[in-house]
């Protein structure tokens, strides 16, 4: 670097984080602030815990000798204790459900929204940091709780604008795939840890079915699959037999709740735990049917397999069943926007006691984008008002009426760029989606007048070769300053 040269940092994000502007954000906190209040109304409580959790209360990134494993973003405080940005909204749950379980109501209803961190390679989509918004109920092990929590969602996914027929909450569970697994030989239920290896693999398999089809998941369930590139991966080593039951679960799902359960317990046979899990949906779909959530909203789907290794009970995933067009221009369907189920060891690591807990969380930047895709965002993006400066001398006159303006509960500010150029203020208006500007120069003032451009009316009549329509409505308008508030409050439509 040549002497006396200063350097620059460079203006750029972090690799794998983004920055959000005025409607993205203002979007975002309009579908938060309503999906809150689907929350809110169902008795559950709002938290918010520190961005900011010791490694060892995450629990599943553990410090090695260095530092703590890929994952989370970690660093040693200055007493040596390792401390990590939070990688979920779960993991703080279950160190403030053990800290505060004196002090707590029992069960716990609580719902957190707020950004997570992952220090993961990024991609298309994929970000190091996003959004989260979770609701869960700790403390009860009744499966009344998780058909609540898929009512909920349900009611969330409306009150957002994505209406019934649009999307379905699918409804499985993991002790019914534990009681297939049973049956085909690979669960040994007086042993936990035998066939550990050959769950693992039945389980990767069968969640990769949207992907490789029916075919590629059989291979994986016997002896292995070859990918298009030549990679061999082993598979379960299952027999013909033993496959066919577990593909029999996967596409368990029939025209009725009640016929889908018929032929799970089918399929579990003898397996007391499987036979558990029958029951638990069967229960989940009558309360839901009690409150009037039929089979246009929650559907009971054995297909669900996504997380099943996580969770302990019954597990939930909401679909959006609409269609949109990929970058490349072809239909697909928008897919997962929210996903749940029941995991009893949430507080275990830190009582010893087992502490059943249900919760879901929704993928907030996911339903924002598809409710973009929709036009069905619901939040004000307009701009403010702008009130132009045609004579410095006179700023006193023009705070006055942005003053009148904002104690009216109108959007408003006034130009504070160098007012030299009229027309830079105009573009300074369009470029905040103003929806009118005030213009009051020494000759209105005189009069005791203000002159109102309405800057959505003005670009509509641009894009138009005729006139007609808005004869009766002016681009701009002249009226006197002291019904600046009610002529504007009238452009607006309010």
């Amino acid at each position: 670097m040549a002497e006396g040269k200063i350097r620059r940092p460079r203006a750029e994000t972090p690799k794998g984080f983004r920055d959000y502007f005025g409607a993205e954000v203002t979007e975002r906190k309009a579908m938060l602030d309503a999906i809150a209040g689907v929350y809110h109304r169902y008795g559950f409580e709002a938290l918010e815990t520190s961005a900011v959790e010791t490694v060892e209360a995450l629990g599943k990134f553990l410090p090695d000798v260095d530092r703590p494993n890929e994952g989370v973003f970690a660093w040693q405080d200055e007493d040596e204790a390792w401390m990590a940005l939070r990688y979920d909204l779960t993991a703080p749950l279950a160190r403030v459900a053990a800290q505060y379980r004196n002090d707590l109501p029992s069960p716990y209803r609580r719902y957190a929204m707020g950004p997570v961190w992952r220090n993961e390679k990024p991609g298309p989509g994929r970000f190091r940091q996003f959004y989260q918004c979770d609701a869960d109920t700790v403390g009860t092990g009744s499966v009344a709780a998780d058909a609540e929590i898929c009512a909920m969602l349900s009611d969330a996914l409306e009150v957002v604008g994505i209406p019934r027929g649009d999307y379905v909450v699918k409804v499985n569970n993991r002790k019914v795939l534990n009681g297939v697994m049973e049956v085909a030989g690979v669960l040994d239920p007086s042993d936990a840890t035998r066939f550990e290896a050959e769950r693992g693999i039945v389980l990767r398999a069968i969640d990769k079915i949207d992907r490789l089809g029916d075919a590629g998941v059989r291979a994986l369930l016997g002896e292995g699959r070859k990918d298009e590139s030549g990679d061999f991966t082993k598979g379960a080593g299952l027999s013909s037999e033993q496959a066919e039951v577990v593909m029999g679960f996967v596409s368990a799902k029939r025209d009725s709740g009640a016929e889908t359960v018929a032929r799970l317990r089918e399929l579990v046979g003898a397996s007391a735990l499987g036979a558990e899990g029958v029951n638990e949906l069967e229960t989940i779909a009558a309360l839901l049917d009690a409150q009037g959530y039929g089979p246009d909203r929650i559907v009971l789907d054995p297909g669900v397999v996504r997380g099943l290794g996580y969770y302990t009970g019954p597990v939930f995933e909401a679909e959006l069943t609409f269609e949109i067009l990929d970058e490349k221009g072809r239909k697909r369907q928008f897919g997962s926007v929210a996903g749940g189920g029941r995991y009893d060891d949430l507080v275990k690591r830190f009582t010893g006691q087992a502490v059943p807990a249900t919760g879901v969380s929704i993928g907030v930047d996911r339903l924002l984008a598809a409710l973009q895709a929709k036009g069905r965002v619901a939040a004000d993006t307009t701009g403010p008002v702008v009130v132009t400066v045609m004579d410095r001398d006179r700023m006193a006159d023009y705070m006055s009426m942005v003053a009148d303006l904002r104690n009216a509960g109108i959007r408003a500010e006034v130009y504070l760029g160098n007012p030299k150029n009229f027309g830079n203020q105009l573009k300074y208006a369009d470029k905040r989606q103003s929806p009118v500007a005030v213009i009051q120069g020494s000759d209105e003032a005189a009069r005791g007048v203000v002159v109102l451009k309405d800057l959505i009316l003005g670009a509509k009549i641009a894009e138009n070769a005729t006139l007609e329509e808005w004869k009766d409505r002016p681009a701009q308008v002249e009226t006197p300053r002291g019904d600046l508030v009610a002529t504007v409050r009238k452009m607006l439509g309010q």
